[in-house]
């Protein structure tokens, strides 16, 4: 594969983390659509899409559409996990050369998008970057990151390199050679703070300030981990989350494991994807996040309480709209049926 001089780009599913990526690969200059809802639509084409936070206010001039009408050379499609089949169907028709980058949490958009487009056409692409939907128009770029990306079912080539090139015109992007390994990496510490915000609506820095909630995430991460190994999964390093440092932290007793997350996590006051899901009152990933370990489980028979109880726990928060207090939360997990380790 070799990309043309100027390829045209579209972003499918410009929400948060879609705007940011197509709106800063506008602003290099690059040829950019993003296909969004109506009103950010309608906004983007009013106003332009405005970014806010890190870089300042920017004002950047894109194209947007609420369908995809041509043939992209290169396809980023950043919907959340459970809209992805809903995503590309409607676009099929534009995509069956088109190289795709999934840029979805969890571990599954790959196999879904390989369901429906050729498979070899397929770059995974784990996220690690904090943007929030402000309106339609409007997002902040809440905390500086970065993109990993590599094949899906495939080793990495010449494609992969000349689409990091690409994106690094916006974003600091890496190529990981266990792309696989590195989406499970993710997914454990997604499970870890995503959970806990979703259940307390308080960013995770917040979460870390309560002992009980620390012990939560602690027990979520170390069960998550045994479920993974017995299934003969792998992690691989991720910037910003050192393989040695998150194995210490697993491997560790309770009282340690729990120390090491406040003092590494307890500054973070960004908002994950699944708390902005629903203060938007939105449907969240829980069931591709800390439901794929549950899934994990089911299948090694081995039993995953709690992150079963965050699955069951955020499930709740959606229907009712109400979230758990610190105090509430705790009570429920030192009561449930976990295990005694608990008391620990």
């Amino acid at each position: 594969m070799t990309l043309s001089p100027k390829p045209k780009i579209v972003v499918i599913g410009a929400g948060a983390v879609g705007s940011l990526i197509g709106g800063l690969l506008a602003r290099a200059g690059e040829n950019v659509t993003l296909v969004a809802r109506q009103a950010h639509v309608e906004a983007i084409r009013a106003k332009g899409l405005r970014i806010k936070g890190i870089l300042g206010e920017l004002t950047i001039t894109i194209k947007a559409t609420e369908g995809l009408d041509f043939r992209p050379d290169l396809a980023l499609l950043a919907v959340k996990t459970q809209d992805v089949e809903s995503a590309c169907r409607p676009s099929i028709a534009y995509l069956g050369d088109t190289p795709i980058v999934t840029l979805q949490n969890g571990v599954r958009s790959d196999e879904i998008v390989a369901s429906l487009l050729p498979r070899e056409n397929v770059i995974s692409g784990v996220v690690m970057l904090n943007a929030q939907f402000l309106t339609a128009g409007e997002i902040t770029y809440a905390r500086g990151g970065l993109l990993v990306i590599g094949e899906a079912f495939g080793p990495n080539g010449q494609r992969a390199r000349e689409i990091q090139a690409l994106l690094r015109r916006a974003i600091r992007t890496e190529v990981s050679d266990d792309i696989r390994a590195a989406h499970w990496t993710k997914l454990l510490m997604n499970n870890l703070a995503n959970g806990l915000e979703a259940m307390t609506g308080l960013t995770v820095g917040e979460c870390m300030r309560y002992p009980g909630l620390r012990k939560i995430g602690v027990w979520t991460l170390k069960e998550g981990y045994r479920a993974m190994k017995k299934t003969g999964l792998r992690l691989a390093p991720l910037p910003g989350i050192p393989l040695r440092l998150l194995m210490f932290v697993i491997r560790s007793p309770l009282p340690v494991a729990a120390w090491l997350l406040g003092l590494s996590m307890g500054s973070l006051e960004t908002l994950s994807s699944t708390l902005q899901s629903l203060r938007r009152s939105r449907p969240t990933e829980i069931d591709y996040l800390n439901g794929e370990i549950v899934r994990l489980g089911q299948a090694a028979g081995m039993a995953t309480p709690y992150n079963s109880k965050v699955v069951e726990l955020v499930g709740h928060v959606e229907k009712s709209g109400q979230f758990y207090t610190p105090a509430d939360l705790i009570d429920r997990f030192r009561h449930s049926d976990l295990n005694s380790e608990w008391r620990t």
